[in-house]
């Protein structure tokens, strides 16, 4: 019994841990940091390009996270790791809390693709065992902060298909658990690209 005690203890040390750390960002002083960010990501995280990510209202426990990724190389991107490798941990910090403390801009979906994303993301697909990303990333696609689950509300379409076609070939590797790569696993681009679309016009 008390190890079990024990056990439940540290899960949810481990889970709210990073939440109270990621409380000493300063979003004033991040605003400033984030002046090189802007070039690609928008001064207020919408980025205009459709293959750089929005980071507004992205959780600033995943921003660290991702940043912290490329600085070690965990997370594969060239640019990326250039940017970050003279980052503090209070840099990183201080950037997350200015990027998630803005609202993201929401998209539409394409109608043609509407049903069969909205079926697999509230649904999943059974004969697959593929569960419903609505259980992680929330119905509204707001993701779960304290777990790490970051939000899809909004996101471009390009970039989102690109990070779930990375996840299911290993080009992308720095998901917990391999939990996206086995989800994704046994999608079809036509699926995929379903997703993509959904997530962009989801609230």
């Amino acid at each position: 019994m008390k190890k079990l005690l024990f056990v439940l203890a540290s899960a949810l040390v481990s889970s709210f841990a990073p939440s109270l750390l990621l409380a000493q960002g300063d979003a004033v002083a991040g605003q400033a940091k984030s002046a090189l960010c802007s070039t690609c990501h928008g001064a207020d995280g919408n980025s205009e390009l459709s293959m750089n990510p929005k980071l507004a209202g992205q959780s600033a426990n995943y921003i660290v996270k991702q940043l912290m990724d490329y600085k070690s190389g965990a997370r594969a991107n060239a640019t990326m790791a250039a940017m970050v490798g003279n980052l503090s941990p209070q840099d990183m910090q201080d950037i997350a809390a200015w990027y998630s403390s803005k609202e993201v801009t929401l998209s539409g979906a394409d109608v043609e693709k509407l049903e069969l994303g909205q079926r697999i993301y509230r649904g999943g697909n059974k004969e697959l065992g593929v569960m419903a990303c609505a259980g992680c990333h929330s119905p509204t696609g707001s993701g779960n902060a304290p777990a790490g689950f970051p939000s899809l509300s909004g996101q471009h379409v390009d970039y989102t298909l690109g990070q779930l076609k990375n996840f299911r070939s290993g080009a992308r590797a720095n998901d917990n658990s391999s939990m996206m790569r086995s989800v994704v696993e046994r999608l079809t681009d036509k699926e995929l690209e379903a997703l993509a679309s959904y997530v962009s016009g989801l609230n």
